[in-house]
């Protein structure tokens, strides 16, 4: 057989989309750090609506002498940045997290058999960037409800999606700062 023959049934096979030179077909594992994002992106989805549902806008809850439960919209990034800019950037984080998701789900579906700190990173950041995605959609805010604070002092208010990105973020940085093999 020809090599032009072999990559016409690859073709016809349907893996060359998914496939980079030298790669077999898309990674077994790649799934599961798939399926991981989406259960952020369920999660994230059933505690905003739980909160949607039980507290009226900027009710609060105390939970604990460090944290509260509130209802928030924000039209900002994560914690709330931007989040007084008049409306233009729901369409920049809009677009912003489509190519950032569908990039990590790219590099997922090529690289996703590698069992990593930096895999585990764009995953969650994956989960976290579709949740509030969704919230931009749908609501034209995200919902945030997390009020972690000292005496008089409040962190912006924050949801799991941002939570999962905040610690992706984390351990991208960690991967970055690991000395080379």
């Amino acid at each position: 057989m020809t090599a032009e023959h072999n990559r016409g049934q690859q073709e016809i096979e349907g893996t060359e989309a998914l496939r980079h030179p030298g790669a077999g077909p898309v990674p077994t594992r790649a799934w599961r750090w798939l399926m991981l994002a989406v259960a952020i992106i369920i999660l994230d989805q059933l505690t905003k609506m739980a909160v949607r549902e039980t507290l009226s806008l900027h009710e609060i809850v105390p939970i604990a002498p460090f944290l509260n439960l509130t209802l928030v919209h924000n039209t900002g990034a994560a914690f709330s940045f931007l989040n007084d800019a008049g409306g233009w950037q729901r369409w920049l984080f809009i677009g912003l997290a489509f190519a950032v998701s569908a990039g990590i789900v790219v590099w997922l579906l090529r690289h996703g058999d590698e069992r990593s700190w930096y895999t585990l990173a764009l995953t969650l950041v994956l989960g976290g960037a579709v949740g509030n995605l969704c919230d931009r959609l749908t609501l034209g805010y995200v919902i945030d409800f997390i009020d972690v604070y000292y005496q008089g002092w409040h962190w912006p208010a924050f949801n799991v999606a941002d939570s999962a990105i905040s610690i992706g973020a984390a351990l991208l940085l960690v991967d970055a700062l690991k000395p080379s093999r």
